[in-house]
């Protein structure tokens, strides 16, 4: 079984040669408010993390994927992050660029990282931070098989005050025994 394509996408490890989506996208201000990002990221710390890459994630505690077309159009990221092995669980992260949103790119890429997670990892569970305004975001979630688990009250500083972030889960419907 093929864990990390379909056949439209494919997620992929991050290349050298990604270092200037990398770039466009790691230091697009309008995208910070949805992570911890205070400041720009500099080519030479983003050629560092892709190189830091290799370690994997049992040491990086983060797995970051490109999202690519078949015919080789990089379209986002999705992350694995806060791995936490004994506990078998990860939160993911997914960003699709602006200009591919609304295509059913992120949705399938949380598919393919979800089996991969599951069938691959043997992961228990995967979690997600969601802004409780970003209703595209949690549609896509919820749509994934994701369930609404909590709400974390003020938890985003934006520039308008204060944000409500909503936690949701997928657990595994494999049993370990």
């Amino acid at each position: 079984m093929a864990y990390l394509e379909n056949a439209r996408l494919r997620l992929r490890a991050l290349e050298p040669e990604d270092l200037d989506i990398l770039y466009k996208w790691e230091n697009n201000t309008a995208l910070w408010i949805h992570g911890n990002t205070l400041s720009p990221y500099s080519r030479y710390l983003l050629k560092q993390y892709i190189a830091d890459s290799a370690a994997g994630l049992e040491v990086q505690k983060q797995l970051r994927l490109i999202i690519e077309t078949k015919a080789g159009e990089s379209v986002g990221i999705i992350d694995l992050y806060d791995y936490d092995s004994f506990h078998s669980r990860a939160g993911v992260g997914l960003l699709i660029a602006p200009e591919y949103q609304h295509r059913g790119f992120g949705t399938e890429a949380v598919a393919l990282m979800e089996a991969y997670a599951f069938q691959y990892l043997h992961l228990h569970q995967l979690f997600v931070h969601v802004p409780e305004n970003n209703k595209a975001s949690l549609s896509l979630f919820v749509r994934n098989g994701f369930e609404r688990s909590g709400k974390l009250n003020d938890w985003l500083f934006l520039p308008d005050g204060y944000e409500n972030v909503i936690v949701l889960q997928k657990i595994s419907s494999s049993k370990v025994l």
